[in-house]
């Protein structure tokens, strides 16, 4: 059976893996720009990398406002459950920093996915690096 772990930290100790989970799934699978994936935010935010039988294969980041964004995880571990496992620890690290929501933009084809966790759209689809976007929530009181 798969061992998964999820480790959190900063820019500098986690950045090395999670940025080449971020190139792989957003530049090269879903031809974001680089300079669009590279926002300079990493540094001031938190780290997540979820870990699979000692292999890095996902990642996100919570930003000082509490917003989850960079969620990504390796085609080969995608429905292993290791994006809900990344969702938990950011969403729990928002709480555990006093936060009373979460937000983030979510591909519109996850949308699914975040609303099993219990996240509510708001407002139109938009474009983000050329993908259709919207915005989610999740009420942490």
């Amino acid at each position: 059976m798969a061992v998964a772990s999820i480790s959190t930290g900063d820019w500098a100790t986690l950045g090395p893996a999670a940025s080449e989970i971020r190139r792989i799934v957003f530049i090269d699978e879903q031809n974001v720009p680089q300079e669009e994936e590279w926002d300079g935010l990493d540094p001031e935010c938190q780290h997540f990398l979820a870990m699979l039988d000692g292999q890095p294969v996902g990642t996100a980041r919570l930003l000082p406002d509490a917003h989850i964004g960079r969620v990504a995880v390796l085609a080969d571990a995608r429905g292993s459950g290791i994006g809900v496992l990344l969702m938990k620890a950011a969403i729990e690290a928002a709480r555990h920093a006093g936060h009373s929501q979460v937000a983030l933009s979510a591909q519109v084809h996850a949308l699914a996915f975040y609303e099993q966790l219990g996240f509510v759209a708001h407002g139109e689809a938009f474009l983000d690096a050329g993908i259709p976007h919207r915005e989610m929530t999740l009420s942490l009181a």
